[in-house]
């Protein structure tokens, strides 16, 4: 069983649920509280040990690639200012050079097409995918959570959540085949399933560990739904000849790529900032006042 050094970030993604604001500026780079969301989507993937990023880009992204680029003019003017700390913290964010890879999905054919763009670095080690538009809160991260399970079953291994029954058609869920500890072990995934049709109440989270026989069949997968090639089906395929999980994780998920899921993720992510809690709390407090009066 290879170790998991590898991560893909898709990052073509237009963004339009949250258009207007996604006009000019990619949906990854939105801000939750004080940095983008793409940081703590990186931060999670460092968190598990993951060694080397690769984000697939698309057109007018280049704003991420500048992010998690040295900024010598800013830097210089913090430097002369004294603002030594400020300084620090931009440094802490750097990755180490050489540790991400940028790229390019030419046309938007899907999700599974995102993936397997970046087939060539990652070669024939197994990887992971973080849907960056989803953000965790865990007290240990989701990804790291996965990788802990990995290095006790290998295979393929996604996060899910429970969720009520009534809220099943909204997202893709799991069809349980059996238990394996704290893992589930899977027979199939059904997208937005009617409410009596559902094999379970467990959503599709956004994160995962896959073994590179996956890009194999996503380079001949069909078309699926939209027209775009899914990496769910592809995933359903390999299931077939491999072992796949599921791990109900520890932790809450956040959809930025919605305009109310945005919303609850800044408020979530302010109210539990190890600095701004207590002012965000009674900027929330001041607020919901000013509407009920």
């Amino acid at each position: 069983m290879k170790p998991l050094r590898k991560a893909v970030l898709p990052v073509a993604g237009l963004g339009t649920r949250v258009l207007p604001a996604t006009k000019s500026i990619p949906k990854e780079m939105l801000p939750i509280v004080d940095r983008p969301a793409v940081q703590y989507v990186v931060d999670e993937a460092r968190e598990a040990g993951i060694e080397h990023i690769i984000f697939v880009t698309g057109r007018a992204k280049s704003a991420i690639e500048d992010y998690f680029d040295r900024a010598f003019e800013l830097e210089t003017i913090l430097r002369g200012k004294g603002k030594n700390d400020v300084l620090q913290a931009l440094a802490e964010l750097l990755p180490e050079p050489g540790s991400m890879s940028f790229v390019r999905q030419q046309a938007p054919l899907g999700l599974g097409h995102a993936i397997w763009c970046a087939r060539d670095i990652i070669g024939d080690e197994p990887f992971a995918v973080l849907l960056p538009d989803v953000l965790i809160k865990a007290k240990t991260g989701c990804l790291t959570q996965m990788v802990e399970a990995y290095g006790e079953t290998g295979g393929n291994i996604i996060a899910v959540d429970e969720i009520p029954p009534a809220d099943v058609s909204k997202y893709g869920v799991i069809a349980p085949k059996g238990k394996s500890g704290n893992l589930i072990e899977m027979q199939g995934m059904v997208e937005k399933p009617a409410i009596d049709d559902a094999p379970s109440n467990l959503k599709i989270t956004g994160r995962y560990i896959l073994q590179p026989e996956i890009l194999g069949l996503l380079a001949n997968q069909q078309s699926g739904a939209g027209g775009e090639i899914q990496l769910t089906d592809a995933m359903v395929r390999l299931m077939q000849i491999q072992p796949f999980f599921a791990l109900p994780y520890q932790g809450t998920d956040f959809d930025c790529g919605d305009r109310l899921g945005y919303l609850r993720a800044i408020a979530h992510f302010a109210l539990n900032h190890e600095t701004l809690a207590e002012g965000a709390k009674e900027v929330f407090e001041k607020a919901l006042k000013s509407v009920q009066t």
